[in-house]
């Protein structure tokens, strides 16, 4: 009996004591290109030894960074959203070429609004994340941007 107690114990102690890794956090900015034209930018930034995957992986690769802005009857997306240059490397964990960042990515998506307002615009951004030895499961997280004119 006490060595169930005991079990029990270290199992309640290693559960309680597990790890939540977060190792990306997203901000977000707008740029104003005109009075109807802005610039979203989504900023990742990468814990140490940590990164995150591009939006353009080979097939069977890890899962793509992925952006999806609500609809919205106030603006159009004006082309597909861009990324930084980042690494190309021979990834060991998925034997391929992978576009990968490390420490900060930045993520732009043009928009143009339909009438000159102030807006809120609501996306999210799926990820996926690994260090040298393991991988997360793929992460979505919400994004707001404020749009002031």
């Amino acid at each position: 009996m006490k060595k169930l107690i005991i079990l029990l114990l270290l199992i309640i102690t290693t559960i309680g004591n597990a790890q939540i890794f977060e190792p990306v956090k997203w901000s977000t900015e707008v740029v104003k290109i005109s009075n109807t034209e802005f610039e979203l930018i989504a900023i990742a930034s990468i814990d140490s030894g940590w990164h995150l995957y591009s939006q353009n992986v080979p097939e069977n690769g890890p899962i793509a960074t992925t952006f999806l802005f609500n609809s919205n009857p106030n603006y159009l997306k004006k082309g597909n959203t861009n990324e930084d240059p980042g690494h190309i490397i021979n990834d060991p964990i998925f034997n391929m070429k992978i576009k990968f960042f490390e420490t900060q990515a930045k993520f732009k998506q043009r928009i143009k609004l339909k009438k000159p307002k102030p807006l809120i615009l609501n996306a999210s951004v799926e990820f996926m994340v690994c260090d040298d030895s393991r991988c997360l499961p793929p992460t979505e997280v919400n994004l707001v941007f404020n749009i002031n004119n």
